[in-house]
């Protein structure tokens, strides 16, 4: 398995990272993603450690802690030093109104839940889940240096943050010579390429590594979605429309057709296809895989054992192209001022 840097920090993490959102299935949303009890996670954590996988990622609001909680229970019989642990705090847990946001009152009382749920002294990477406008930066980022220099947390990274929200903490903790985001767990597939316009080249710029969360697009690229035949009956897919990012159907048979295409070249299924792409963009320190059982545990863990040609990500590039917004397509205009990372100018 292929370890990156994350960002500019001196974390070397795995360039897949197995998401735990899976574990527990404590609401009807997460019953959705998966009901993994601790022996089945125990099972899969152990088949990542196998395939070189020692990162870990879950949250406290994954079913209400339960995720975390297997988590730790799951890994109890490994040592701690060998693995990675990355967790998120910000939306809401539990009643009332100091129980969310990234306030010190709140992210205080995560943090120390979080280690009791996870049985362990530390968290290797903790995110704030997404952006709180209505607490200052400056008392979120000193909330998070103060659990950096007490040992609680080794990195700090971000999540779901726009650009200038991103940029403006990066300054505060440079301003201030507080812990510094070193990541950035962002969605990032073929038919959801957002990532690209502006967050992709400020990762470059600043240094900051990008996890990659639903590489997939909320499922749509597991192979189960051809033209002209229906869902399957039981799948999730059917929520995605409801609560994922909106993919034009055209657009979507357009990157399927172009996998499928590639997957009978190489031999290579179409998860394990849309996986490597996202590895061969710049910026990327991870990509987060999940699975509800064994199988597809392994189909995307071979994801990283081969390399797309430039020729085929070319492929994949054209297939999955949209439209981009104001300003950014005004810019590409002018990419001897304004250039794209150099890896994604190839």
């Amino acid at each position: 398995m292929e370890f990156r840097q994350l960002g500019k920090s001196g974390l070397q993490v795995p360039a897949l990272c197995f998401g735990t959102g899976t574990f527990g299935g404590g609401n009807e949303f997460f019953r959705a993603w998966g009901q993994t009890d601790v022996a089945e996670a125990t099972r899969l954590i152990d088949i990542c450690l196998e395939a070189g996988v020692n990162f870990f990622d879950t949250a406290d609001v994954y079913s209400q802690g339960l995720s975390e909680e297997i988590l730790g229970q799951a890994i109890a019989h490994v040592d701690r030093g060998s693995v990675l642990i990355s967790t998120k705090a910000t939306f809401a847990f539990g009643e009332g109104p100091n129980n969310v946001g990234s306030s010190r009152a709140h992210l205080t009382r995560q943090i120390e839940g979080s280690l009791k749920r996870l049985k362990t002294d530390y968290i290797d990477v903790y995110h704030m889940h997404g952006f709180d406008a209505l607490t200052p930066i400056e008392e979120t980022i000193s909330t998070l240096d103060n659990a950096v220099r007490q040992g609680k947390v080794r990195y700090i990274a971000a999540s779901n943050f726009s650009g200038w929200h991103l940029q403006k903490s990066l300054s505060i903790s440079r301003q201030y010579g507080w812990a510094s985001y070193a990541g950035h767990q962002v969605y990032y597939s073929l038919v959801g390429r957002d990532y690209e316009w502006e967050l992709m080249p400020q990762a470059f710029s600043e240094g900051v590594g990008a996890l990659v969360w639903s590489p997939l697009g909320w499922g749509r690229l597991t192979g189960k979605i051809r033209r002209g035949q229906p869902l399957p009956e039981v799948s999730r897919l059917h929520k995605a429309a409801e609560q994922g990012p909106s993919v034009p159907d055209e657009r979507l048979y357009r990157v399927v057709d172009a996998l499928d295409a590639l997957a009978a070249e190489t031999g290579k299924s179409v998860p394990q296809l849309a996986l490597n792409w996202l590895l061969r963009k710049p910026t990327i320190s991870t990509v987060i895989i999940g699975a509800r059982n064994e199988r597809q545990l392994r189909d995307n863990l071979a994801a990283a054992s081969f390399t797309l040609t430039p020729e085929q990500v070319a492929r994949l590039d054209e297939a999955s192209e949209s439209e981009v917004p104001y300003p950014y397509w005004h810019q590409r205009q002018f990419q001897n001022r304004n250039p794209l990372p150099p890896a994604y100018r190839e």
